[in-house]
């Protein structure tokens, strides 16, 4: 391993608190904290780490309605982050984004949407953006296998790469679009070769191994910074849980899915560097139950935090 101890951490951090977050509020929906409908990405978290954990702040993001470690990722306040799935005012899209629709301008998260396929014209535009005020942020627009077969995933690659946009198209590939087995919906299941058509690099890899994806984003991140245009990243992911919290996966072969639940992203990345010395079962402990704090004080402060107020329904809704 060449990343170094520091940028370990920092991986094995993210992904920890893409975990603890999405376990916490898997019970506090089923207590009845959040209000609206949970999706989880639990299994997934080595993703939105290997990639996020490369851009900087002023960079662009847009998620799927399982982006929750994505934002996390990308430095979101946990807290704030905690309070907006609560419904609260303190929430940065003061309680009337919730989990599905949550965005944080500041830190260039533009927006989830529970729209299939939603996101890559959105992501795209921001690219665009980036491209004509001639700064050099890039964007990077995340999305699931079921997006691939929709006619804006199409038309936004095709944009893309005739105009050279500064964008990395992420698919998490699962295999399952909510309750649909992707063989069953389209005949090219390998999204990374849809990329030939657009005449950008398509690159797959495995997406429970956070160094693979940090080298494949590293790459394509320098290519759309440095004006190289955009890339197709397919990473290759487990779906442990079902569509949404309280799916009970009836339509799932229980076998394919003990198989999902034994590739552990956190845990493969742990014993990684356990065995290669870069830190101690000690330090992991210590990382885990600093992320657990964090997670707490968070719960914590969105329980705390006041309501909206009724007379405030309509205020950041509509732009004057």
């Amino acid at each position: 391993m060449d990343i170094g101890k520091e940028k370990a951490l920092d991986l094995l951090v993210a992904m920890l608190k893409g975990r603890m977050f999405d376990e916490s509020i898997m019970e506090l929906f089923t207590q009845g904290f959040i209000p609206g409908f949970i999706h989880v990405g639990l299994g997934q978290e080595a993703v939105a780490a290997g990639v996020c954990r490369n851009l900087r702040k002023d960079d662009y993001i847009s998620i799927t309605h399982r982006g929750h470690s994505q934002i996390v990722a990308k430095g979101v306040d946990l807290k704030r982050a905690m309070a907006e799935l609560f419904g609260k005012e303190a929430g940065f899209c003061r309680g009337k984004a919730g989990s599905m629709h949550v965005a944080d301008s500041s830190i260039g998260i533009i927006g989830a949407s529970g729209i299939v396929g939603a996101a890559t014209p959105i992501a795209t535009g921001a690219a665009f953006s980036a491209k004509y005020r001639g700064t050099d942020q890039v964007a990077v627009c995340f999305f699931g296998d079921g997006a691939s077969n929709q006619g804006t995933f199409h038309e936004a690659l095709n944009m893309a790469s005739l105009w050279k946009l500064p964008i990395i198209y992420c698919c998490e590939n699962n295999s399952w679009a909510q309750f649909t087995n992707q063989p069953t919906v389209t005949k090219v299941t390998e999204i990374a070769s849809k990329a030939a058509a657009y005449g950008m690099p398509g690159i797959k890899v495995d997406g429970t191994d956070v160094l693979a994806v940090n080298d494949a984003a590293i790459t394509a991140i320098e290519r759309a910074r440095s004006g190289g245009g955009p890339t197709l990243l397919e990473c290759m992911v487990n779906r442990w849980h079902g569509h949404y919290v309280g799916d009970p996966q009836k339509y799932r072969d229980p076998e394919d899915l003990e198989k999902a639940r034994k590739q552990d992203p956190i845990t493969k990345f742990e014993k990684k560097l356990l065995k290669d010395k870069i830190i101690s079962a000690e330090e992991i402990e210590a990382t885990r139950k600093q992320v657990a704090a964090e997670i707490a004080e968070a719960i914590e402060f969105a329980k705390q935090t006041p309501e909206p107020a009724p007379e405030e329904a309509l205020q950041d809704v509509y732009s004057a």
